[in-house]
């Protein structure tokens, strides 16, 4: 096993579930604080108050009934709430992630903690001091941060007020939002991605079923072209204010196989991949609609409002570096599926190579090295797998120690297959495992299902101590960091 000089080796959370500390120090709602808990099999509900005063529920995708608001109801827990409490843990979070040996953290910043509603001229000072002293904090362990700019947290305002990413207008609020950040961080940061798993607009609309009016696709695709604009945009104010700034896209990343050797699943397959990988990874790399954009965009009716000032942003505002999470691989077929699986953000037909999750997620090492060698071949530029890992139930023993030999295997078999990639040629410059520190699930809002290597004392129902806890995975990835991936024994 042999890892460039200087790769960066860490984990990754998002504000929205590890923070916590929603009303505190200024902050704005966003969704996610009006987004209930839910499991494998019960989806996550969103509340409302209609015009009549009644208590609603939504699902993902689902609109908000007329004349009705977002709220907060006395009857429903919401994870997001408190989370894992980083708002007043960071410092001992970031002295544990130092001793693993972490040269790199990812997280991202809360819209709404800097800009309460979205729509302010001023950000708010608490929100950029709490950032501030979180990157002095990282620097004093030799953490390099990894900002992501907007990880599914845009304000509640802006979704509910000004219709989301559908309204051009969310262009000039991120582009204020992102020089902020840009300017106020100067010289703490210098790795930065614009919009996390910014294709999952495109996904999710197949997990909606085969049904959806086009309006759907529409509003999708639209939505879709005005965070291209924003990102394009965030990327030239980012260099302009720092040269030194490197600025990435992050795709969530799926190998995508057919189901058999039909040609029409062959043809089926190259379509999946264009539509949800290479549809955004294109735009942001290459700074243009891939040609068969259009073929997508026939099939729904879908007309694009672009202006052609758009154009010329997406071609100055292409990104440094490609990242992506990766979690699973899915198969595509045009025939009868004879056995599904179905869990959260994941369905279709079930590959019978592959062994699953608790949480129906296929473990498929080499599809990482598929994606890698294929992303690298498309681009040509630097990689990072910035989310990767394993959701599993852990067993605290009676002497408080955590066994979790099945993550150390998941990890150990994903590393290789990325030092497969390496040795091929692929230019991968970073790994930063997905909940380094157990987080609130953005999938089913659960604790139960646990990422970490840091086990946190809270159950599903936001009851415990909070207290910090070392897995063995903890040792086993402090001692792959400290042989810079040569040693992954146990």
């Amino acid at each position: 096993m042999s890892f460039p000089k200087g790769f960066l080796w860490g984990g990754a959370v998002a504000a929205n579930q590890w923070e916590g500390g929603w009303q505190e120090g200024g902050r704005g709602p966003a969704l996610t604080d009006v987004t209930t808990g839910g499991t494998v099999d019960t989806p996550r509900l969103i509340t409302y108050i209609d015009k009549d005063g009644k208590h609603g529920t939504l699902t993902r995708g689902q609109k908000l009934p007329e004349g009705a608001h977002y709220a907060v109801l006395d009857e429903y827990h919401y994870p997001n709430h408190d989370a894992v409490d980083g708002y007043h843990h960071y410092k001992e979070d970031i002295a544990l992630f130092g001793e693993m040996g972490f040269k790199q953290f990812r997280m991202s910043i809360s819209w709404s903690r800097l800009y309460p509603k979205g729509i302010e001229n001023e950000p708010n000072k608490e929100g950029i001091e709490f950032y501030r002293d979180m990157f002095r904090e990282m620097h004093k362990h030799g953490i390099e941060p990894l900002v992501t700019i907007w990880h599914f947290d845009t304000p509640l305002y802006l979704e509910e007020e000004l219709g989301d990413w559908k309204n051009r207008e969310l262009i000039d609020h991120f582009v204020r939002f992102a020089n902020t950040c840009f300017k106020e961080f100067k010289g703490l940061v210098h790795n930065w991605l614009t919009f996390n798993e910014i294709n999952n607009t495109i996904q999710f609309l197949d997990m909606g079923g085969a049904n959806l009016p086009d309006q759907a696709y529409q509003d999708a695709y639209q939505h879709l072209h005005h965070q291209f604009v924003a990102s394009a945009k965030a990327v030239q104010i980012g260099h302009a204010i720092d040269p030194t700034n490197k600025i990435g896209c992050m795709i969530c990343g799926i190998t995508w196989y057919p189901g058999t050797c039909d040609p029409k699943d062959i043809l089926a397959n190259r379509h999946a991949w264009e539509k949800n990988i290479f549809y955004c990874g294109d735009v942001q790399c290459r700074g243009e609609y891939g040609t068969y954009a259009k073929r997508l965009w026939k099939e729904h009716n879908v007309k694009l409002d672009i202006k052609d000032e758009d154009y010329e942003d997406l071609k100055r505002g292409t990104v440094d570096m490609y990242t992506f999470s990766y979690y699973m691989s899915q198969l595509v077929t045009t025939h009868e599926v004879k056995e599904k699986v179905g869990g959260n953000f994941s369905a279709g037909a079930k590959n019978e190579y592959l062994k699953y999750s608790d949480w129906g997620w296929a473990t498929d090492a080499d599809g990482l090295q598929y994606y890698l060698e294929m992303i690298y071949d498309r681009y040509h530029k630097p990689l990072m797998v910035v989310e990767n890992g394993l959701g599993a139930y852990d067993t605290v023993e009676a002497d408080g120690s955590i066994h979790d030999p099945f993550r150390i295997e998941y990890y150990r078999l994903h590393i290789e297959a990325m030092n497969r990639a390496i040795e091929n040629g692929v230019d991968v410059i970073g790994y930063t495992t997905w909940g380094c520190i157990d987080v609130v699930s953005a999938g089913t809002g659960e604790m139960r299902k646990r990422y970490g290597f840091i086990y946190v004392d809270m159950d599903d129902e936001g009851k415990g101590s909070m207290a910090r806890s070392r897995k063995d995975s903890f040792f086993w990835y402090k001692k792959v960091i400290a042989s810079n991936g040569e040693d992954l024994s146990d």
